[in-house]
């Protein structure tokens, strides 16, 4: 049941170039292509400065940070199963939809893959899988399966689908209104013992890289955000190591847990923060870097089709989320349940219908400006098998148009949660003191509003604003450096572009005005 989480000193040597093609499987480049230039990348390395280095290098400190969100999620399933069954003052309900959810999407812009450097799901799991709490440990618990390439070709589409499935569950059972706060509990108790399950079965955070429902979510709206991850300070020092231990593991530091190379990283959406690589690297060349906000979503030459396809169907998702808040919504939905005798909201045909279409739309307009902006000739002949990794004038436009809508689609998400925050946050005071009998719906604060609904609604006007300023901004500058070249109307490649993250934008915030902050 053993199985090994690297390679002693001794152990032969592989081409480090093979090792990062393999652990990158759904990328389409090798990872020797992005060594164009000695120069260090861009952007404030904080590791430099010897308090951070300190933290850093304590292999105790990421421990420390998990320990009170595993407290807090412990407390979530025991008082959702255990404590009152008034969801506004049972502290597992009042904590997850009112405070936690929001707080990710702050996370995510600011810090990118903050959340997953601290999640209780995956530190819960990575204790076990590793039989320690922060010691470095040369043998790990479970089968230390790879995952298959087959599966690992598809990327974060995975983390989409349960994305997806998820949500459908939460909407299905009323979870997050909140409902029954047991609900909560068993979705909380699901997510970590398929944690647990996948961390026991494949090697290092095979869950967390592809199957986490908020991975993708994480990942992409986080490329926002300001922290560039752990990368390369001198790529030529990275180039002429020949231990590679960031990647295969050594005595100071586990291999990384998310299958990134500090040498090829391009944005941050796969670096989850663990300094793992920081540990380990025995020439001191990583460095923790931060970086201007949107420099994730404009940077990187590589971009990958499982990302832009995710991207569009979380649009898909979030739409639906605004959707269903409207009467003719209802309607269909209702028609739909009693035509195909399904016991309840929502129907999967709408709610995969709507996402579909949502996605489908916006995979159409970039087929068609492909197809009439696109030269062939220009477009850069790639390696690779599958769809995801095939070379075609749509996906020479799909994939930079969709990077450009990270912003608003992010925006949208955050702006979808703020009802429940301002109606409802300041009941998880009563909700706290609930279990002691301090707590009550008669509490002052128990339906206290930080907001009134119009206040809440220009709120949200406010944050999609700035994220269709911030998509139409990242749309422009993508537009000029990928799509340009590949087009015979440039301009009118660039208008697409900078167009569909308006028309966006636009879509999300007239719902908002006539959805009246509904939760």
């Amino acid at each position: 049941m053993a199985g090994t989480t690297t390679a002693s000193p001794e152990a032969p040597q592989r081409d480090p170039v093979k090792v990062a093609i393999r652990l990158r499987a759904v990328e389409s480049h090798a990872a020797q292509d992005h060594f164009t230039t000695s120069d260090p990348p861009a952007g404030w390395d904080i590791a430099k400065y010897p308090r951070v280095a300190r933290i850093l290098r304590n292999r105790r400190f990421q421990f420390a940070l998990i320990l009170p969100n595993q407290i807090i999620f412990w407390l979530v399933i025991t008082l959702g199963l255990a404590g009152t069954v008034i969801p506004g003052l049972n502290f597992g309900t009042a904590i997850t939809w009112y405070l936690w959810f929001c707080l990710v999407f702050v996370m995510m812009v600011a810090v990118g893959r903050a959340w997953c450097v601290m999640c209780p799901f995956g530190g819960f799991a990575e204790w076990v899988q590793r039989r320690t709490f922060w010691n470095r440990t040369q043998k790990s618990l479970g089968l230390g399966l790879k995952v298959p390439e087959p599966i690992a070709r598809y990327g974060f589409l995975w983390s989409i689908a349960t994305f997806v499935g998820l949500t459908y569950v939460e909407e299905y059972f009323n979870i997050a209104l909140p409902g029954v706060p047991s609900a909560t509990s068993w979705m909380v108790l699901g997510i970590v013992t398929s944690a647990l399950v996948f961390f026991l079965v494949f090697e290092r955070r095979s869950f967390c890289r592809y199957f986490c429902p908020l991975s993708a979510l994480i990942g992409t709206v986080g490329a926002a955000g300001s922290v560039a991850g752990f990368r390369t300070r001198d790529r030529q020092v990275c180039l002429s190591c020949k231990t590679k231990d960031c990647m295969r593991g050594g005595t100071s530091g586990y291999s990384c847990p998310w299958y990134t190379w500090p040498g090829s990283a391009d944005s941050n959406l796969a670096c989850g923060l663990c300094s793992e690589c920081y540990k380990g690297c025995p020439e001191g060349n990583i460095g923790l870097f931060l970086q201007r906000p949107l420099t994730s979503v404009i940077a990187p030459l590589r971009r990958r089709a499982d990302i832009a396809w995710g991207i569009v169907i979380l649009w898909g998702l979030v739409l639906f989320q605004q959707v269903n808040a409207f009467a003719p919504y209802a309607a269909v939905d209702s028609w739909l349940n009693s035509h195909m005798h399904y016991p309840g909201y929502p129907n999967p045909v709408d709610y995969f219908g709507v996402i579909a279409v949502v996605a489908l739309a916006v995979a159409g307009v970039a087929w068609v400006a492909a197809n009439k902006l696109v030269s062939p000739a220009r477009v850069p002949a790639t390696a690779g098998r599958g769809f995801l990794e095939r070379s075609s004038k749509f996906r020479a436009f799909f994939l930079p148009m969709t990077y450009g809508l990270i912003p608003v689609v992010g925006a949208d998400f955050f702006a979808r949660q703020l009802p429940k925050l301002f109606k409802h946050v300041a009941r998880l005071i009563p909700a706290i003191g609930n279990p002691f009998g301090l707590g009550s719906t008669h509490s002052p604060l128990y339906n206290v509003r930080l907001l009134t609904n119009p206040q809440i609604v220009g709120v949200q006007i406010g944050v999609i604003a700035i994220g269709t300023l911030a998509a139409a901004w990242t749309s422009w500058k993508i537009a000029n450096r990928d799509l340009g070249p590949i087009s015979t109307h440039p301009r009118v490649a660039r208008l697409v572009a900078v167009g569909l993250a308006v028309a966006c934008g636009l879509a999300a915030g007239t719902m908002y005005l006539f959805m009246n902050a509904a939760s």
